[in-house]
């Protein structure tokens, strides 16, 4: 009997136990999630060590240490949860966006893993694993939200509509806040990755220089972002005072541009948690490991009585429980892949503009 055929074959379970994998970039994660909800198991193998020696993400060396982390990775997880592959009813893997080659890793051992077991193939969207990772935060947390989607690839306020159906409210019309933040560091000689480092200095800093406000006079969506504009601005403003002979405060620049990139995304999701009339919340994606967000964005929530889920810093970067969260809500909706299942360097949103 073929694979396909098999699987189609199985019942839904009530409770399933899903491994989700992950290898979209620089981190080979793999993890077990009960039920949607419950965490048994969670491993991370970063490679961001060796790619700081180059100053960013080497797409080659990624892919050659998901192929030596992804069996450890995976094996690790199982340990922590007591289980073996038998216990598993379904493997959850991240088919894009990534890295082509570091995606391809995973893709191909979660398909060996489906294949040998007879169990299902669940193709998992990275962007819509950040989005599940709240579900971890908060076991209670339903839809419908607001989310604020803020990584190294994306930038948008987005209202999850039900556990399937998201709108973009708004979206950045250029640079995602995370490219910024890398961008912004590199001009300020700090090393990768760029956004930890970019708050560390900011830290040590004040907010006392004046930078552009995003989208002064723009007639486009009252939700959307542009990042561009703000850091050619913070590079600009270096290098004049670098041809004027004058000592750059470090500090205070990241600091000023950490406020002009994080502020905007609280007041706008502020405002559409008001005005769509949700009561909740959450952060998606790398960017919610940023401390000024995550106090920032408290502070607010309290002020205007609304419900706040931002999860731990470690599920906010990649990681294979997001995956296996998402992975749940696809597998109960019978979306499951078959072997010809291949990786995609980018993939859709799947999330109807508004």
């Amino acid at each position: 009997m073929k694979y396909s055929e098999k699987v189609a074959k199985l019942p839904i379970k009530e409770n399933p136990i899903i491994m989700g994998i992950e290898t979209s970039c620089d981190e080979t994660a793999g993890a077990i999630i009960k039920n949607g909800r419950e965490i048994l198991a969670d491993k991370i193998i970063s490679s961001a060590t060796e790619h700081a020696k180059f100053g960013g993400v080497v797409p080659e060396i990624a892919s050659r240490t998901h192929t030596t982390a992804i069996l450890t990775a995976t094996k690790d997880a199982l340990e922590q949860a007591g289980l073996t592959l038998d216990d598993i009813d379904a493997f959850a893997v991240t088919e894009g966006a990534g890295l082509l080659g570091a995606l391809l890793v995973g893709v191909s051992f979660a398909k060996a893993l489906a294949f040998s077991t007879g169990k299902p193939l669940v193709p998992v969207s990275h962007i819509r694993g950040h989005v599940s990772a709240s579900y971890l935060a908060d076991k209670s947390l339903e839809p419908p939200f607001i989310t604020i989607l803020a990584s190294g690839g994306h930038t948008a306020i987005v209202a999850v509509e039900d556990y399937y159906k998201m709108t973009v409210l708004g979206s950045t019309i250029d640079d995602a806040v995370g490219e910024a933040f890398d961008k912004v560091a590199r001009v300020l000689g700090l090393s990768y990755p760029g956004g930890p480092n970019v708050e560390k200095l900011a830290n040590t800093g004040e907010n006392n220089i004046i930078l552009p406000k995003m989208l002064k006079n723009y007639d486009g969506g009252e939700y959307d972002f542009s990042y561009s504009g703000l850091k050619t601005a913070v590079i600009n403003y270096v290098h004049n005072q670098e041809s004027k002979g004058i000592e750059v405060n470090k500090a205070d620049v990241a600091c000023s541009f950490q406020h002009s990139a994080i502020d905007v995304l609280v007041d706008k999701a502020i405002k559409a948690t008001k005005e769509y009339g949700y009561d909740t919340i959450t952060v998606s994606g790398g960017v919610g490991a940023n401390g000024h967000l995550r106090k920032t964005l408290k502070e607010r929530a309290e002020k205007e009585n609304l419900r706040l889920i931002v999860p731990e810093k470690r599920y906010c970067t990649d990681n294979g429980a997001m995956i296996g969260a998402e992975g749940y809500l696809q597998y109960i909706k019978g979306n499951f892949a078959d072997l010809t299942l291949n990786a995609k360097a980018v993939v859709p949103l799947d999330i109807k503009r508004r």
